[in-house]
């Protein structure tokens, strides 16, 4: 069985129809949280902040970074904010992100041995680890993505936009940034 098998079978055994109530497309908390995609946050960080299904507009990407400041980051804060009643932004980093060990060279060489031309890699991205977003730092890279959200034309002063880091291990966050 592949795994699509697998997923599209227990879906089929997941489905009760009328056992999940209908949840408007705002966030009933109004706020939007950008973290990163590592898998260790994944039914972790939400119950550890306390919010649940419906709650928050939830972004994520690898390393929870922002590359292009008007990019798709900003853009999906700009709907949750104009359109969804998005009214506090909390940008969510994590100890030990794999972001913050990522060797450029050792990636294009992967991506080489899986068929990916090398003349591609050059012309696309010249600089793989600007444009994966790598960093050194969690804090750091949260307090740069904060500044980079909170300086955008797009973003309403108003909205609060807080930087934490959240340990993978125990759930516990710490605020790097007070946006009030």
């Amino acid at each position: 069985m592949t795994l699509l098998d697998s997923i599209i079978e227990k879906n089929k055994k997941f489905v009760h129809p009328g056992a999940f109530p209908p949840l408007p497309k705002n966030p009933q908390k109004q706020f939007a949280i950008f973290t990163c995609m590592d898998t260790r946050l994944v039914d972790f960080l939400e119950p550890a902040m306390g919010i649940r299904r419906g709650d928050a507009k939830v972004i994520k990407n690898a390393g929870n970074t922002v590359i292009d400041p008007n990019g798709g980051v900003v853009r999906s804060l700009v709907a949750a904010i104009f359109m969804l009643g998005v009214e506090e932004v909390f940008v969510i980093g994590h100890k030990d992100c794999g972001m913050a060990a990522v060797d450029p060279g050792q990636l294009k060489e992967r991506m080489i041995e899986r068929g990916i031309d090398p003349g591609a890699i050059e012309s696309l991205v010249p600089d793989l680890a600007q444009w994966m977003g790598a960093f050194t730092c969690p804090v750091e890279n949260v307090e740069r993505v904060v500044s980079i959200i909170r300086d955008s034309p797009l973003i309403p002063r108003d909205v609060p936009v807080h930087g934490l880091i959240f340990c993978p291990n125990d759930g516990h966050l710490e605020v790097v940034v007070r946006g009030y």
